[in-house]
């Protein structure tokens, strides 16, 4: 039987773990780490010689003092020093989050951006939030949003819906930017019911007019399940790889899919998906088991 003593001890000791794992959870991995996470990978179809290293990031959730413009620079810093030869931008640039002391203005978070380098350029999509956070584009029901004119500005390439073609040593590649899948919100402000995607796959992929591989930038990873075996690698975020996850398994994952698309690389049917565990934090300020990262994929 055990006494009281040691119920108190035992008590104090549980205390203590879940104190500072919530710390842990709170300050220290959304605040202190940074991973870079890293593959390798040949797709079916890949030119054969091309070699191509990607740098992704995504979910910066720009706000204070979780991600201030000064900690994005130096993400940026550690972006440029990967090396790669072209860098992704996969959305939500915006907060998502009321637990803030400032939100950061899309002036600031993509001035920020703007440091990031890479020799075939810098290139980005919008994510929900970068919408959602955006009153007049909900009203619109479309067109561009803050984010959208900021990164522009900024010299960056944003991506609705269309392709570029680009080359590296002599081999082309296209590289397709979906536009937000969870753009519009539903509610009687908006005369909406539903929640509406503004994203166009078909309409994307009418932009390849070559053999060269396809790479599609889609901030949700939903989309996957519907992406032909035409696209070569599909690089998503979005999901925070569910932002607390145990053993290769998250609680909550914001998609439909649940853990299917959760989080890392993801192979059906010889088809490619990508997902970053993302660099911010949205609706609660807390990371654990999944801690901010870079995503690094060389291809060829």
């Amino acid at each position: 039987m055990i006494t009281r003593r040691g119920f108190m001890k035992l008590f104090g000791g549980s205390f203590a773990s879940f104190a500072a794992l919530g710390s842990y959870g709170f300050a220290v991995e959304p605040l202190a780490r940074l991973n870079i996470a890293r593959y390798r990978l040949t797709p079916p179809g890949w030119t054969p010689g091309l070699k191509l290293r990607i740098v992704a990031l995504a979910d910066l959730h720009a706000c204070e003092p979780w991600m201030p413009a000064s900690r994005i620079v130096s993400i940026c810093e550690r972006a440029n020093a990967l090396k790669a030869d072209v860098t992704v931008l996969l959305g939500d640039y915006a907060s998502g989050m009321n637990l803030v002391t400032r939100y950061v203005h899309s002036s600031e978070w993509s001035k920020a951006l703007a440091t990031l380098q890479a020799p075939l350029g810098v290139h980005a999509v919008m994510g929900n939030h970068d919408w959602w956070e955006d009153r007049t584009a909900q009203q619109n029901g479309g067109g561009e949003t803050f984010g959208h004119r900021a990164l522009a500005g900024a010299g960056i390439e944003v991506y609705s819906n269309r392709a570029v073609r680009l080359e590296k040593d002599g081999f082309g590649f296209w590289l397709a930017g979906l536009e937000d899948q969870l753009a519009l919100r539903p509610g009687k402000i908006w005369s909406r019911r539903r929640m509406t995607g503004l994203d166009d796959l078909d309409g994307t992929l009418r932009h390849v007019t070559d053999d060269a591989p396809v790479i599609l930038l889609a901030h949700e990873p939903d989309i996957f399940a519907t992406v032909p075996s035409r696209v070569s690698l599909t690089l998503s975020g979005h999901t925070h790889g569910g932002q607390v996850r145990f053993v290769g398994h998250s609680p909550v994952v914001p998609s439909r899919f649940g853990n299917r698309y959760a989080y890392g690389h993801i192979v059906e049917e010889d088809r490619n998906l990508i997902v970053s565990g993302g660099l911010g934090c949205s609706i609660a300020p807390i990371r654990f088991g999944v801690p901010p990262e870079i995503v690094v994929v060389d291809l060829g």
